[in-house]
C-alpha cells in the first residue's frame, strides 16, 4: 500500500508540472502541494520576466515555516510539485510575520523572523538556487524579532523592515547580498514605534510609514511617515498623517504608492466618535500631507449602524487615484456582508459618494477583497470570495471589471467549487494582460490559483497593447521678431519621435488655445506690444502631452514684444532663415524656388546687423 501511495503521488507530480492556466473554474489551475492548515498566502509578479512568485507557511519540523513555487507565465509550476521550503531556520509554531517579494533581476526574496530572535532575508534565483545561501542574510545587526516587511529596489535589492515592538528597523540588502547600514526608528519621548510598512519612491528612495503608540491592548496612536536613501540617509523628515487616535493596538495601517513618488495610507477604526470606518491619507513625493483633513478621508459616510473595513487598495496609474474596496456589515452583530467600491484622489476628494455596492450577499459570509486596476489604465477589477452557506466555511471566487467611471463592464465566476478556502494575502496586480489569486484548499490541502484577465477571460490571456508613448515636443524656443511692416512672436521646436495628430499652444495673456497641425514644428502670430507666455503641448488619438521644455527646462517661453522699430531699408546680404507665415521654417537656399507667397526673411546687413524684411514672392 505504502509503494502505491509513492507511486501515485509521483504520478500527480508529473501530472501537474505540466499544467497550464485553465479557463475551467470547475477545475483551476494547481500549484503546489500543501497541508489543509497552509495560509499566510504571498503572490508577486516579475515584470521584467512574466515569471509570479508564490510564498505560503505550513507546519514543518522545523516549525511553521515558509515555502515558494515559481510560475511561468502560463501558470506552469518551475519547483517541483512541493516547491521550494526553507529549512535552514528554526520557527515557532505561530507566525512572526513573514513577507516576499521578486527582484527586479528576476529573483525572489523571502524576510522573516526566525525563533532565534533574529530577522533573515532569503534570496531565490529562478533556477532555485539559493543567491545569498540557505541561511540568507542577517538584518539589522540582530536587532528586530518581529513582522518582517520587504519591497523590491530599482537595481535587483530590497528593502527590509522590521521591529522589535519598540523600535522599527530599515535596511536595504544590495543584489548580492550585502547590507548598507540600518536605520533605527525610534521615539524619545517613549511611545512605541511599530508596524511599518514601506513604498518605493524615485531613485530607490524609500518612505517608512508607522505607528507610534503608547502601552495597552487599546491605546492611542498616530501615524508617521518618513523617507530614507539605500545609504540610511534621511531624505524626508518625520512628517504626522494621522493625529492621536483611541482604538486596539491590533488595527493596524497599510500604504500603496501612487506612481509619483508617494503614497496612499489607509487605516480601519473606531477612533472618530466611536464609529467604525476606513480612513485614507496621503502624502507626495516630498513626504508631506496633502490631504487638509488631518483625520483623514472616510470611505463611506459614517454611521452607528453599520461598520466599513476590510478594505483593500490599488492605485490607477493614469489619476493616480485611489481604487478601494470594502466591506460593509452591521454594528449590532456582524453578520451581514455586503462589499462596495470607491475612488478618492491625491487631496481627497471622493468620486462615488458612498461608494457603488458590488455585491451583497445578505447574512451569508463574504470577503477575500482584492482591487487592480488595468496596467496601463482605462479600468479595474474587484474580485472576492462569495459564501455559500451561513457557517462561512464554504465559498467560491467570483471576479468583476469596472470602467474607471465605477461601471461594470464583465462579470467571471473564477471557481465555482464551493469548498472552505483559506486565501491570499494579496493579489499580483495587472501584468502582461492577467491578473493573480491563489488559495489553499482548506477541506483536502493543495495550493489553486486562477489568472484573469482586463476582459475577464482565464486561461489564455493575450497582454494589452501598450498606449501610444504620448510624447512632448523638445528643444521649445522663441523670439521675438520684427519688419517694417510686422512684429510678433516666433516659436520654434523639435518634434516627438512619432508625430501628433495637432499640437496646442497655450498663450495666457489672451487665454488662446492655437491649434498647429502635426507637420509644423515653427509658428509666428503678429501681436501687441505686450509681454507673452506660450506653452506647448502634442495631441495624439488618446491623450495631450506635458509641456514642452526649453533648453534650460522650463515648460514654458516668455516673449517680450517691444515698439515697432523704425523703417529699416538696408539690404540682406547674408540670409539666415526663411519662415513663411504659418512661423514654418522654409529652406534658405534658392530663394527663386520658393512658391509664390509672403516671406519673411532674415540676415546680416553689409554691416553685419540682423534684420527681418518681409518679402511678397510674386507669381513667375
Amino acid at each position: 500500500m505504502k509503494k502505491l501511495s509513492l507511486l501515485f503521488l509521483s504520478l500527480f507530480s508529473f501530472i501537474t508540472l505540466q499544467a497550464q492556466w485553465v479557463n475551467n473554474p470547475t477545475t483551476n489551475t494547481f500549484i503546489a502541494n500543501t497541508s489543509a492548515d497552509a495560509g499566510e498566502i504571498y503572490l508577486s509578479t516579475n515584470t521584467n520576466t512574466g515569471d509570479t512568485y508564490l510564498q505560503w507557511n505550513q507546519f514543518f519540523p522545523n516549525g511553521w515555516s515558509p515555502t515558494l513555487q515559481r510560475l511561468n507565465s502560463e501558470g506552469t509550476p518551475q519547483w517541483g510539485a512541493s516547491g521550494i521550503h526553507i529549512g535552514a531556520h528554526e520557527f515557532s509554531s505561530m507566525s512572526e510575520g513573514v513577507a516576499m517579494a521578486t527582484t527586479t533581476d528576476g529573483g525572489v526574496v523571502s524576510c522573516f523572523a526566525a525563533y532565534d530572535g533574529y530577522t533573515y532575508a532569503v534570496k531565490l534565483n529562478p533556477d532555485g538556487t539559493f543567491a545569498w545561501g540557505e541561511q540568507g542574510v542577517m538584518l539589522f545587526g540582530g536587532m528586530g524579532f518581529s513582522r518582517a516587511e520587504v519591497i523590491a529596489g530599482d537595481d535587483g535589492g530590497v528593502w527590509t523592515l522590521g521591529f522589535d515592538y519598540s523600535n522599527l528597523y530599515l535596511q536595504y540588502v544590495n543584489a548580492d547580498g550585502t547590507t548598507n547600514p540600518t536605520v533605527t526608528i525610534s521615539d524619545n519621548g517613549g511611545q512605541k514605534c511599530m508596524y511599518g510598512q514601506l513604498t518605493l519612491s524615485y531613485e530607490n528612495r524609500v518612505f517608512v510609514t508607522y505607528e507610534k503608540c503608547g502601552n495597552g491592548f487599546y491605546t492611542d496612536k498616530q501615524i508617521f511617515v518618513a523617507g530614507y536613501n539605500p545609504d540610511g540617509s534621511q531624505f524626508s523628515p518625520e512628517t504626522l498623517l494621522m493625529p492621536t487616535q483611541a482604538f486596539q493596538v491590533t488595527y493596524i495601517h497599510t500604504a500603496v504608492p501612487d506612481g509619483i513618488g508617494g503614497g496612499y495610507v489607509y487605516l480601519w477604526h473606531p477612533g472618530i466618535g466611536s464609529v467604525f470606518n476606513t480612513y485614507v491619507f496621503h502624502f507626495d513625493q516630498y513626504g508631506a500631507s496633502t490631504i487638509s483633513n488631518t483625520n483623514g478621508i472616510p470611505v463611506h459616510s459614517s454611521d452607528p449602524y453599520n461598520y466599513y473595513l476590510d478594505a483593500y487598495a490599488t492605485v490607477d496609474p493614469e489619476s493616480h487615484d485611489l481604487l478601494i474596496a470594502y466591506q460593509q456589515t452591521d454594528a449590532d452583530t456582524q453578520t451581514q456582508c455586503t462589499l462596495l467600491i470607491n475612488r478618492i484622489n491625491e487631496i481627497g476628494v471622493v468620486a462615488w459618494g458612498d461608494g457603488i455596492r458590488i455585491l451583497d450577499n445578505g447574512t451569508i459570509p463574504c470577503g477575500g477583497l482584492r482591487i487592480d486596476a488595468y496596467e496601463y489604465g482605462g479600468g479595474f477589477s474587484v474580485i472576492y470570495h462569495k459564501g455559500t452557506n451561513l457557517t462561512g466555511y464554504q465559498s467560491t471566487v467570483e471576479a468583476k471589471g469596472f470602467t474607471m467611471d465605477g461601471i461594470l463592464s464583465w462579470t467571471t465566476e473564477m471557481c465555482t467549487n464551493s469548498y472552505a478556502k483559506t486565501g491570499d494575502e494579496n493579489s499580483t496586480g495587472f501584468h502582461g494582460g492577467q491578473n493573480i489569486v491563489a488559495w489553499v484548499n482548506a477541506e483536502s490541502g493543495g495550493l489553486y490559483g486562477q489568472n484573469i484577465g482586463q476582459d475577464g477571460e482565464m486561461g489564455e490571456v493575450l497582454p494589452p497593447e501598450p498606449p501610444t508613448p504620448c510624447l512632448a515636443p523638445t528643444n521649445f524656443q522663441g523670439e521675438y521678431v520684427y519688419t517694417s511692416e510686422m512684429f510678433g512672436p516666433m516659436l520654434s521646436w523639435e518634434a516627438p519621435e512619432i508625430q501628433p495628430l495637432h499640437y496646442n499652444l497655450y498663450c495666457e495673456a489672451t487665454k488662446e488655445v492655437i491649434e498647429i497641425d502635426g507637420q509644423y514644428t515653427s509658428y509666428f502670430e503678429d501681436k501687441e506690444i505686450g509681454n507673452y507666455v506660450y506653452r506647448l503641448t502634442a495631441v495624439y488619438d488618446d491623450c495631450e502631452s506635458e509641456y514642452a521644455l526649453t533648453p534650460n527646462g522650463a515648460d514654458y517661453v516668455l516673449i517680450e514684444v517691444t515698439s515697432v522699430p523704425e523703417t529699416n531699408d538696408e539690404t540682406i546680404v547674408t540670409l539666415l532663415k526663411v519662415y513663411n507665415m504659418n512661423g514654418q521654417l522654409v529652406a534658405k537656399e534658392h530663394t527663386d524656388e520658393l512658391s509664390p507667397g509672403i516671406y519673411i526673411f532674415q540676415g546680416l546687413t553689409q554691416n553685419g546687423k540682423l534684420i527681418q524684411q518681409k518679402r511678397i514672392i510674386a507669381k513667375p
